[in-house]
């Protein structure tokens, strides 16, 4: 029968190498070790060392059962710690959101797992009400949406806000609300929505409804969307990371605002599970780290300004 104390006192053995401090590390007696060794090796059917008077050394199987010691409860420790709540530096982190703020929050997690090895990062890219759906399920413990809804199971916080940037060709040379007009419009799942904050609060005369505009293109994924604008077929806006994390940022430029609008972004999880201390370390260095980049400070600008 499979016992896992004789693997324990087995690799115990094999690294003191003397059955007289294993005892005493394992509070053991000496003939209790050599009674381990020898029900490991009937397990095993096969001899495990090769007896020197009171020295031994190891058969080849006697290394190999050592090496799976050694891997069994490095994993056993593993699957400890992965079940502590209160760890901050351990355990698994099962996350999702929309693509804009994933351009940037997903090679972030990358760096930051390489950091705490005992960490594992589950991410996906998904849509906002898949996300909500999601952590309803219990597929992910949290979510990072930029939309609120209304759910008995479901809590929202507003935990970071992110510019919104509205970007146009490299080589638009135009100011107005006209010359916007008639560059044309490159949507993607949030672009109307956008779009609309940020051209009302800084063409509050002009702007009526987002239909004015000439449509020049559609995508749903938001990674893609500064391709067409780099081509000159229309300008969007997107949050800042987007623009950031950009393989076109050099064939496309931002075009200053008078009035900065943010996008808020909210964590959301379920009413009936506390987030373990791991998504709080995680999620707050990540803040922290974009607050740092775009004021210099670790203060969030007012959640009005959205």
């Amino acid at each position: 029968m499979f016992n896992a104390q004789y693997f324990r006192t087995y690799m115990m053995l094999v690294e003191t190498g003397s059955f007289t401090q294993t005892a005493r590390k394992l509070d053991m007696t000496q003939p209790g070790v050599s009674q381990h060794v020898r029900k490991l090796e009937e397990y095993l059917g096969r001899s495990l060392l090769n007896r020197h008077g009171r020295r031994f050394s190891l058969t080849d199987a006697g290394r190999r059962a050592y090496d799976y010691a050694v891997k069994l409860f490095a994993e056993h420790e593993h699957f400890r710690h992965s079940l502590d709540d209160d760890s901050p530096d351990s355990g698994e982190c099962r996350i999702a959101s929309p693509g804009s703020v994933g351009l940037m929050f997903y090679p972030f997690l990358l760096g930051y797992q390489q950091m705490h090895p005992g960490l594992t990062v589950n991410y996906s890219f998904a849509f906002n009400q898949e996300i909500a759906q999601d952590v309803v399920a219990g597929r992910y413990d949290v979510g990072i949406v930029t939309d609120v809804s209304k759910h008995p199971d479901l809590s929202y916080e507003a935990w970071h806000q992110e510019p919104l940037v509205l970007v146009v060709p490299a080589d638009f040379t135009g100011t107005t609300f006209g010359e916007l007009v008639a560059l044309g419009f490159v949507n993607y799942t949030d672009g109307n929505t956008n779009a609309s904050l940020v051209l009302r609060s800084n063409f509050g005369s002009e702007f009526r409804s987002m239909s004015h505009f000439p449509r020049q293109g559609f995508t749903n994924e938001v990674g893609q969307v500064l391709d067409a604008v780099a081509r000159g077929l229309g300008f969007t806006v997107v949050s800042r990371p987007v623009l950031e994390t950009s393989p076109w940022q050099r064939q496309v430029k931002e075009l200053p605002l008078t009035q900065p609008v943010h996008e808020t972004l909210h964590l959301v999880s379920r009413t009936d599970v506390e987030l373990p201390k791991r998504y709080r370390q995680l999620l707050e260095s990540f803040r922290q780290q974009r607050l740092n980049a775009l004021y210099g400070y670790s203060e969030l600008p007012s959640m009005d300004s959205a």
